[in-house]
């Protein structure tokens, strides 16, 4: 059997009944991390020793008959932005190379005391901003199903890793679908919890102290019950005594839950970039799943979309990329970053100027990309901050009036992006980072590939429609998921609902099957 291929829900059961040993897990692990990293780029570092020597301790406690939780003795990985103590989270940053964490972050700590198996920590986008995994420290992070490919940002490396079988379980953070555009490029699972539900303790960002959207830590793997299996496996009471914005509340079982009657609206579009033939067909195949398992799925589409998009992009450039440019002063920048930090320098009249150009050239995705980036008055910054707040409760209004129970839409605009396609394509993540905005629960269950004749996108117009129509032409092939939302403090209702999902799903032809 090869121990890096089965799910780690099998994983535990095995180790329950004696079959196999935490060690044989770890070095299974390590190994084919040795053998298919090299063209992966997946791992900034590898605990080769300490892994071996915490699955010894995790097989005696275990021979003592004293398991700590669900997850005592399974390998996980976690992304390099996340402190470890005495390591440095660089998020790919050369002048962060010095940083030392005094301690572990909360869900490092977490998973240690659950006696999880730290096998190594995962590539990122520089400073955690794009939607590709690249930097100067530690290279191109490539997609298991091309490598031609990124497989997404910023928590790529732990997506490759998990869709490759070079580990079971990881752990991701998400600020603009930094955990689920990578589960939708590679073809496995992530999950982005409520706001708080999991520690963001530790958790490092670029633009630290800004609050208006936060970033979240989750859980990622190859199926829903894995991902289902590290949401539950930690102690949220222990947890919360540590870090209390966590409620001190464990996770609901999703297992009960009937999807009969549940009400689920969908949409395809959001009016910003149009979304791919293979994405659009990817959320049909998942409403049939879903009407098969007895839910109502109706048509339902969020309320002011695209107004809230820019609201976020407006938020996210309020310093004019100040803190970014301070922090990579004097090394080398990720080509992905220096079209992001240009615009937000650029002065107001010019970038007026600019918006109007693009306007009188049909440009208006691109003039109300300009109109909202650059630095903030404080005054300005809270306002933005109270708007996105306000959104909140206008979509779980809408969400009341239509009786909808959870949403079911598509993560990206399209499928994964050819290497540094993500310059001046955020846009196309707005799918995404609609649910950082609202800081709703949202995950990711793969269901199909791209066909041939998918491979192509027609009456392209316009940047953002031309780069798409480029980014859908080397799509063949490649992995597909959608995604599923549900109101906050509900991670048991959408993990339900993925899951019925992905056992409609997982027979189809092209279904994207990992490990690759």
């Amino acid at each position: 059997m090869d121990l890096t291929t089965i799910a780690a829900t099998e994983m535990r059961a095995l180790l329950d009944a004696g079959q196999v040993t935490s060690v044989e897990l770890v070095r299974a692990h390590l190994d084919r991390i040795d053998q298919r990293d090299r063209t992966l780029r997946a791992f900034t570092t590898v605990f080769h020793d300490d892994a071996l020597e915490e699955a010894r301790r995790a097989d005696e406690d275990r021979r003592r008959d004293r398991p700590r939780s669900l997850l005592h003795g399974l390998p996980v990985t976690v992304k390099e932005s996340v402190d470890m103590a005495g390591r440095a989270s660089t998020m790919g940053v050369p002048s962060r190379l010095s940083h030392r964490a005094a301690s572990d972050g909360g869900m490092v700590k977490a998973l240690r005391e659950a006696g999880a198996i730290l096998l190594g920590r995962t590539n990122v986008a520089q400073y955690l901003m794009s939607h590709e995994s690249h930097n100067p420290l530690f290279g191109q992070c490539n997609n298991p199903f091309s490598l031609a490919h990124t497989p997404g940002g910023s928590s790529g490396g732990e997506a490759a890793a998990l869709a490759a079988g070079l580990s079971p379980l990881g752990v991701g953070t998400d600020i603009g679908g930094s955990i689920r555009c990578p589960a939708h490029f590679t073809g496995i699972v992530g999950f982005k919890p409520t706001l708080d539900r999991w520690s963001n303790r530790g958790s490092n960002t670029a633009l630290a102290g800004q609050e208006a959207i936060r970033g979240q830590i989750g859980p990622m793997a190859r199926s829903v019950d894995d991902v289902a299996l590290l949401f539950r496996g930690v102690d949220y009471e222990r947890m919360s005594e540590d870090d209390p914005r966590v409620p001190p509340l464990p996770a609901p079982d999703p297992t009960g839950i009937d999807l009969a009657g549940l009400r689920v609206g969908y949409y395809v579009e959001d009016g910003l970039v149009r979304t791919s033939t293979a994405v659009a067909r990817g959320v049909e195949r998942a409403r049939r799943a879903l009407d098969e398992h007895g839910a109502r799925v109706v048509p339902f589409t969020p309320p002011r979309i695209a107004e809230h998009i820019f609201l976020y992009f407006a938020a996210m450039s309020a310093d004019g990329s100040e803190i970014i440019r301070k922090g990579l002063e004097g090394g080398e920048v990720d080509p992905i970053l220096t079209g992001l930090m240009r615009l937000n320098r650029l002065p107001a009249q010019v970038r007026a100027g600019l918006s109007k150009v693009a306007r009188a050239f049909g440009e208006e995705q691109a003039a109300r990309l300009l109109d909202v980036a650059g630095p903030k008055s404080a005054e300005a910054f809270w306002g933005l901050t109270a708007a996105l707040r306000a959104y909140r409760f206008e979509v779980l209004a809408a969400m009341n009036a239509a009786s909808i129970d959870a949403i079911l839409c598509p993560p990206f605009a399209t499928p994964a992006l050819p290497h540094l396609a993500g310059k001046e394509f955020a846009l196309a993540g707005s799918h995404c980072m609609l649910w950082n905005v609202l800081q709703f629960p949202a995950g990711i269950v793969p269901v199909t590939r791209v066909r041939a004749e998918e491979a192509r996108r027609e009456g392209a117009s316009g940047r953002f429609e031309k780069r798409a129509a480029e980014v859908d032409a080397a799509s063949t092939g490649l992995p597909v998921g959608v995604q599923i939302v549900t109101r906050p403090w509900r991670e048991d209702l959408a993990l339900a609902v993925m899951k019925a999902v992905e056992r409609s799903v997982r027979d189809d032809e092209g279904w994207p099957r990992t490990p690759v």
